[in-house]
């Protein structure tokens, strides 16, 4: 099972590796460039955790992951030569498949820690939307993060899910946490979902 959850982190910092490459893409980046919103989206958030965690950082400590990373950007590098143009909404369903398993497998680490639920939710939110975000304000763009439809929300419920079934069956736990966190975040995509907290309004004079 160990094993099982291994790869499924390795799958999860590939499927955000070629998020931040769709988005080199979409900015005309060159190959440095790919790399590094590459690498910032996949492993960003997980290096944040680890941070605030104390715990040692996953990839210093296994250089595996840098290697997925390259792959994955080499691979969709490959598949990005036959096509010129990237839709805005395909980057937007790449990002929320990485968000999905980041907000699980992160909530899970601090779970194994020791970590009380609360905060393995927490780390999960962050593990999968810190990365997004430096890569998003690396590409001059405005996070994902702080627009309108939720994000970091879906996460929060994915993550929750995920706590509380954990408990009881691990897998199934990251199967049912992951799929939240996919269909809210690709629901928000599809139909605008957000959370209104002020009324619309005009700027103050």
């Amino acid at each position: 099972m160990d094993l099982f959850f291994y790869w499924f982190d390795h799958l999860g910092v590939a499927v955000f590796a070629i998020s931040g490459t769709l988005l080199a893409f979409r900015k005309n980046m060159d190959g440095f460039g790919v790399i590094v919103l590459a690498s910032v989206t996949a492993i960003g958030g997980g290096t944040v955790r680890d941070l605030i965690l104390g715990l040692p950082v996953f990839w210093v400590y296994d250089p595996s992951y840098l290697y997925t990373i390259l792959i994955a950007a080499v691979l969709t590098i490959l598949w990005l030569r036959f096509r010129d143009f990237i839709h805005q909404k395909t980057l937007l369903i790449a990002d929320a498949f990485g968000l999905a398993f980041f907000a699980v497998m992160g909530a899970q680490k601090a779970l194994l820690a020791g970590f009380p639920p609360l905060i393995c939710v927490v780390m999960g939110t962050i593990t999968a939307c810190f990365g997004g975000m430096i890569r998003d304000v690396l590409a001059r763009d405005v996070p994902m993060l702080l627009k309108g439809e939720l994000y970091a929300t879906t996460c929060l419920a994915g993550g929750s899910v995920f706590v509380l079934i954990a408990p009881h069956n691990e897998l199934l736990a990251l199967l049912s946490g992951g799929i939240i966190t996919l269909l809210l975040r690709l629901g928000a995509i599809k139909w605008k979902w957000y959370l209104a907290v002020f009324q619309e309004h005009g700027e103050s004079r």
